[in-house]
């Protein structure tokens, strides 16, 4: 193993540390500069930025032939965020839900989940379902800014001093849209140079290409949404942190999906496989959130490491999976028989005590 793909890795792994630092204080002074809440900001301009790694390779696959590498970069890249970054987030601190998300975000999460599984039933994501998809991407960031914009209007005025100079109000718009503009340039840089070094690395040391694939390369186009999400956790900037992961998701699949299958001539293949596991799971952790993010309006540590687990679980099978190992049958009933059925069952507890907490408390008003 030579030293160049080691730098690679370590400048790559910098790149990304500096650039999400840069992309979230710039990103929270935007949003006030322009009166938008950061949970918008974080839903639409941090999301869509730390996924242009995703666009990025999507695009390029289609335009080599590869149409079904974009979904997969979708899938996996989607179940990363949710349970391996929020997983992550929420240890560091536990993470505040907006109202919002619950209410609108994670549902309209849900949806298009369930959307692009039926759209791929036949076998293939075409044009038209693109275009249906991309579609859905403008009216969602419309309705977000406006709502935004809309919300601010209403809330009264409570101005107690003058107002800041004109010039000095256009200097800090212009330093903090630099910061967003120079941490998506870095982010962008450092994803590419980690994986590119993780990748030579995983090969050197005899990782199969299935394994890189469905892990480094997933886990690699997601990691500026990871730098991004865990420095927002740590700088006490929660609405960025969620707001980045959801909206990187819905991104992903609307706007990332959606150009990929305009572009591809034939339309983007899906495989019997990922109709039958991958998208499901897909599906199943954006239905997870659901529940875990109206009890009590947070994240809490220890479903953080829940989420972190089931990561973890799920490259297990993966791996299992893929080499044919002996202990998959054992591994998939121990997650059928016992894991699954009592995390459903602890969540639907703690749903009802929630739902039950929150009539006590209004009917004691």
């Amino acid at each position: 193993m030579s030293g160049y793909e080691i730098a690679l890795f370590l400048l790559g792994l910098a790149l990304l540390i500096l650039g999400a630092e840069a992309l979230v204080r710039g990103a929270a002074g935007f949003a006030v500069a322009i009166g938008i809440s950061p949970l918008v900001i974080g839903l639409t301009v941090v999301a869509f930025g730390t996924s242009s790694p995703e666009l990025a390779v999507s695009a390029r696959a289609v335009l080599q032939n590869m149409p079904d590498i974009s979904l997969g970069n979708v899938v996996g890249s989607n179940i990363f965020n949710v349970l391996f970054i929020l997983g992550i987030s929420a240890m560091i601190a536990p993470l505040m839900i907006s109202r919002q998300l619950v209410r609108l975000d994670v549902p309209l999460l849900i949806g298009i989940s369930f959307l692009a599984l039926v759209f791929g039933v036949d076998g293939n994501i075409g044009r038209v379902e693109g275009i249906v998809f991309l579609g859905g991407i403008t009216v969602y960031t419309i309705f977000l800014f406006y709502q935004s914009r809309k919300d601010r209007v209403l809330l009264p005025n409570d101005d107690t001093g003058p107002e800041p100079p004109k010039s000095r109000f256009l200097r800090r718009w212009v330093i903090d849209l630099g910061f967003i503009l120079t941490g998506l340039a870095m982010l962008t840089i450092g994803a590419r140079w980690l994986v590119q070094g993780a990748v030579t690395i995983a090969m050197l040391l005899g990782v199969s290409e299935f394994v890189i694939g469905t892990t480094i390369i997933a886990a690699g186009t997601s990691l500026p949404e990871t730098a991004t999400s865990v420095i927002a956790s740590i700088r006490g900037q929660r609405d960025i942190a969620v707001g980045n992961i959801i909206g990187s998701n819905i991104f992903n699949i609307l706007a990332v999906l959606g150009v990929a299958a305009v572009l591809a001539p034939n339309g983007i293949t899906v495989a019997q496989a990922a109709l039958r596991f991958d998208i499901p799971v897909m599906i199943a952790v954006a239905v997870a959130c659901l529940p875990i993010f109206f009890t009590g309006s947070k994240i809490s540590r220890w479903e953080g490491l829940l989420f972190l687990g089931y990561y973890i679980a799920y490259i297990v099978f993966l791996t299992l999976s893929s080499t044919r190992h002996i202990l998959l049958p054992a591994f998939s009933r121990i997650m059928g028989l016992f894991v699954i059925p009592l995390t459903a069952v602890t969540l639907i507890i703690i749903s009802v005590n929630a739902i039950r907490t929150g009539r006590r408390k209004r009917s004691d008003l």
